[in-house]
């Protein structure tokens, strides 16, 4: 199964460090939008998105990336690292979801996890989740991307 995960991380790492992980349950190529190439996604059997939380939306870097995708069929994921938890009833990654729908894509499932976090207020203090992701969230991180491997249909 051909896969490449697309991937912002800016900040700590968090969000590579999960992508990583990802990418060795999928055999998979780990990519920032300004390298991942049309004709090979085009060609991926499954395709990942995912970046850190910044004032509670994905990073426009890669919003923006989706939103220039040519409109196709398409197999994908979308996956977040978060200093702070997630709203259940309105996820970080829901408008992403929605967006690669509105593009083509069979989105099979999402994952989230908190990170070590130095936004603002968190600077003064150190910032937040200092361990995390820890090795709880690697490993429910590489258990995810398992499931997609296994085509189980939708995993969240």
């Amino acid at each position: 199964m051909k896969t490449v995960i697309v991937c912002v991380s800016v900040s700590h790492g968090n969000t590579r460090r999960v992508a990583d992980r990802m990418a060795q349950v999928l055999n998979a190529e780990v990519v920032a939008p300004e390298q991942a190439d049309l004709a090979e996604l085009a060609g991926a059997d499954l395709v990942g998105f995912g970046s850190g939380v910044f004032y509670g939306r994905l990073h426009p870097r890669l919003t923006g990336f989706v939103e220039a995708l040519p409109a196709g069929p398409g197999r994908a994921f979308v996956f977040a690292t978060s200093g702070l938890p997630e709203f259940s009833p309105a996820p970080f990654t829901r408008p992403l979801v929605q967006l690669l729908e509105g593009r083509g894509f069979e989105v099979d499932g999402s994952f989230s996890c908190r990170a070590f976090d130095t936004w603002a207020p968190f600077k003064l203090v150190g910032g937040i989740n200092r361990q995390r992701p820890n090795a709880g969230d690697l490993a429910a991180a590489e258990a995810f991307a398992g499931r997609l491997r296994g085509g189980r249909g939708p995993v969240s």
